[in-house]
Formats: structure tokens, C-alpha cells, sequence
């Protein structure tokens, strides 16, 4: 569902005293400028440097502000020239690909777009405008903490027009800042959107990306997140890798539920192509549905339905056939041939949004992960809440935006 990349050698721990051979922080350029007299390094440099040869003392060195076995990773490698102006700067990472970065306008600095990331030993090559060369090196040390996380829709999916992207961390996010600035979506069609963070229904923090208005069919969409040497923060830990998804829209199809009425319609493109009798949840307490718009999460099947798992006591125990999952807390559209005397007639369900068989099952064929459920009527106990399910479709653009980082 995800893509990794930048594979990477972990090493100690950060914060832990590690015996290695460290690589020299600098370097004498070759060629044209390696022409000066070859003192003796320093005893500092010659510390930093075990291994290496002992560089000549002279102007023409460069310089890496990260430096040893254990150099703090998070912050973006600095190349400095001591004399002269950088061609083209290397930093390799072990196994992993290099730093991308840029030249100062004078030619004397070089600066990675990204931090360098923990555990990983980082390679320095430089080629000058004279025709010199230079190599350091350094080792990040290892995170104490590592922070993954879990991101739908899945890799290479297809999905309904109300899917957003949505990121759910394993440990918290302090800096929401520094990880929403590595989030990079792209779509196929410049479609306006913005990231919001919010409680997911497990507690855990999550931050979703959504559009300003439902998808376009046929949208698609990539995320790139560049989260390898980001820290999220105390107690969260460190980002040790990349996510890579990408996904497209489907066909614009709108489910419409009208909780007074006790009807639902599918509607594909604007034309309505099925409206079914149906019973909603019983009015006037936790039974009732919720209103606002839901996001199909899951086609889940037959499955089992225990009404201890949603806090109603030992209400029902069923197999239930063509189960849509809408929320978290336990709503779903399903066929409930049990309930037949009440299709569009009353609500009365235990919260669900209930069909005949055979409508559940034509429901059921044809719609597909992310597509809205619109939920309307005065038969509620309330409005879908943003982290249970996708109920980010129920703030005000506005609102939606307040709620990045950036």
C-alpha cells in the first residue's frame, strides 16, 4: 500500500557514546589546488579524521558542518570551500540515495534541501570551478524512538470523489509544522486542497488532505512524503523513511440518504440511478443515525454485528450481509431483511441505515470505497464528527483550512 524509499545503515542509538572510525570533516581539494606545501594536519583534525591521511594545511579545504560517527541528524548538510567556488556537490547516503541541494551565489557554500536523517553514514564529494577535489564523510547517530505511520487509500487504488488522504501517526506530533511541510501532493488537474489536523478516533494524531470541493472523476493524485530525518517532536520520535501513494478518482457518484423520508439514492453524474426504501435509526437517543456526510470506509461484507461493541447492551448479535462501513463508532449502510415492515416507513434501526436484500446488495455492487454518503433530516442524534470515519466534508472550507500547520 505504501512505497519506501532511501533504504539507510542504522547505527547507535542517539545519545549513546559509540566507539567507530570517524571520517574526516575535511578534505584538501585535489588537482590545481592540492599544488601547496603538505603540512601536518592538526591534533583536532587529525582526532576527527582516524583513518584518513593527514591533510596539508592550507586554504584550500572544505569543510562539513556535520562531522563524527555521531553527528546529530534533522539539520541540512553545509559544504563550505575554504578557497575558490564549488562546481558540484555529492552527499551519498549508504545505501540510500543522495541529498539534493544548492550552490550559494557566491560558489562557496552548499547547503541539502533536506536534513540528514539518523543512522545513516553520509558521503562528501566535491568537484571546484579550478578543477580541485575533496571528500568527508560523517555518520548520523540512530533514533532512540522511531514514529510510523498508517496512510490511506492504499497504493495504486481507485476511490469515490470524497476520499481524501489521510495520515494516521503511531506516536504524537508535536512539530505538525515540520511534518506538514514534507507532506507534497500533487494532482493531475491543479486541484485546490489543504492538509488539517485533527484527533482520529483512536486518540491518535492524524492530518488529513482534502479538496475544497469533492474530486473530479478521473483526478489522480500522488503523495510525497519526505519525512526521513524529520522529528516529530517529544515523545514522538524520529521519521526513518519515505511514503510514497498514489491513487485516482472514480466516477462521481453521490449516495443520498434522507433520514424523513426514509429513502436512499444513488446518484451517478448527477442522474439518479437507484432509489430505495430504507430504515434509518430510531429518533430520540444513541440509536438514532448521524447526519452530515459520511465517507464509505470499507466494504466489509458479511459480517458480524454485536451491539455490545457500540455501547447497546446486548441488543442484537447478527450476521448481517452487504455491510458499508460510514463511521468508526459503528454506522453502516446493510441489508436488514428483519426490519422490512419499516422500509419507508419509520426509523427504526439500532443506528444503521437499513435495506431489503436484494437494494442492499445492488447498493453494495455499485458503490465503492470514498464515495459520500449525504445524510440529511431531522431524525439525528448529530453531525458525523471530523475523525470518526472522514468527516472532514462537514467543516466549513474556511474552518478546514484554520486547521494547518502552516
Amino acid at each position: 500500500m505504501i512505497a519506501a524509499r532511501r533504504p539507510v545503515r542504522r547505527t547507535a542509538p542517539l545519545g549513546r557514546p559509540v566507539r567507530l572510525t570517524l571520517v574526516a570533516g575535511t578534505a584538501v581539494l585535489g588537482a590545481m589546488l592540492t599544488a601547496c606545501s603538505g603540512a601536518t594536519a592538526s591534533d583536532s583534525d587529525s582526532e576527527s579524521g582516524k583513518g584518513q591521511a593527514a591533510a596539508p594545511a592550507s586554504d584550500a579545504r572544505i569543510s562539513v558542518n556535520l562531522r563524527g560517527s555521531q553527528a546529530a541528524p534533522g539539520t541540512p548538510v553545509k559544504v563550505t570551500l575554504g578557497t575558490g567556488k564549488l562546481k558540484a556537490v555529492t552527499v551519498s547516503a549508504d545505501g540510500g540515495e543522495a541529498l539534493t541541494g544548492r550552490i550559494s551565489a557566491d560558489g562557496r557554500t552548499w547547503t541539502s534541501d533536506r536534513p540528514a536523517a539518523p543512522g545513516t553514514t553520509y558521503g562528501v564529494e566535491v568537484r571546484t570551478t579550478e578543477g580541485g577535489s575533496g571528500k568527508a564523510g560523517f555518520t548520523t547517530a540512530t533514533a532512540d524512538k522511531v514514529n510510523k505511520l498508517t496512510l490511506a487509500p492504499g497504493k495504486n487504488t481507485t476511490v469515490g470523489v470524497a476520499q481524501p488522504l489521510s495520515i494516521v501517526f503511531d506516536n504524537p506530533v508535536k512539530d505538525k509544522a515540520a511534518v506538514e511541510k514534507a507532506l507534497k501532493v500533487s494532482t493531475s488537474n491543479n486541484t485546490e486542497g489543504s492538509w488539517g489536523w485533527l484527533q482520529d478516533y483512536s486518540g491518535k494524531d492524524r492530518v488529513d488532505w482534502r479538496p475544497k470541493e469533492y474530486w473530479k472523476s478521473g483526478t489522480k493524485v500522488t503523495l510525497d512524503a519526505d519525512l526521513n530525518g524529520i522529528d516529530s517532536g517529544p515523545s514522538g520520535g524520529w521519521f526513518v523513511r519515505d511514503y510514497l501513494t498514489t491513487f485516482t478518482i472514480g466516477a462521481d457518484q453521490v449516495v443520498k440518504v434522507d433520514l424523513d423520508r426514509h429513502r436512499l439514492a444513488l446518484k451517478r453524474d448527477g442522474k439518479t440511478v437507484m432509489d430505495v426504501p430504507m430504515s434509518a435509526g430510531t429518533p430520540g437517543g444513541e440509536k438514532a443515525s448521524w447526519r452530515g456526510t459520511a465517507v464509505l470506509m470499507a466494504k466489509e461484507g458479511t459480517i458480524n454485528m454485536r451491539s455490545e461493541t457500540v455501547g447497546l447492551g446486548d441488543a442484537y448479535d447478527k450476521m448481517v450481509d452487504s455491510s458499508m462501513r460510514l463511521t468508526w463508532s459503528g454506522m453502516y449502510a446493510h441489508a436488514a431483511p428483519w426490519n422490512a415492515a419499516y422500509f419507508g416507513v419509520a426509523n427504526h434501526s439500532s443506528g444503521c441505515v437499513g435495506m431489503s436484500d436484494a437494494n442492499a446488495g445492488a447498493l453494495y455492487q455499485q458503490v465503492r470505497v470514498g464515495d459520500p454518503f449525504e445524510i440529511t433530516g431531522a431524525d439525528a442524534k448529530g453531525t458525523v464528527a471530523e475523525g470518526n470515519g472522514y468527516g472532514a466534508w462537514n467543516v466549513s472550507w474556511a474552518d478546514w483550512q484554520a486547521k494547518s500547520a502552516l
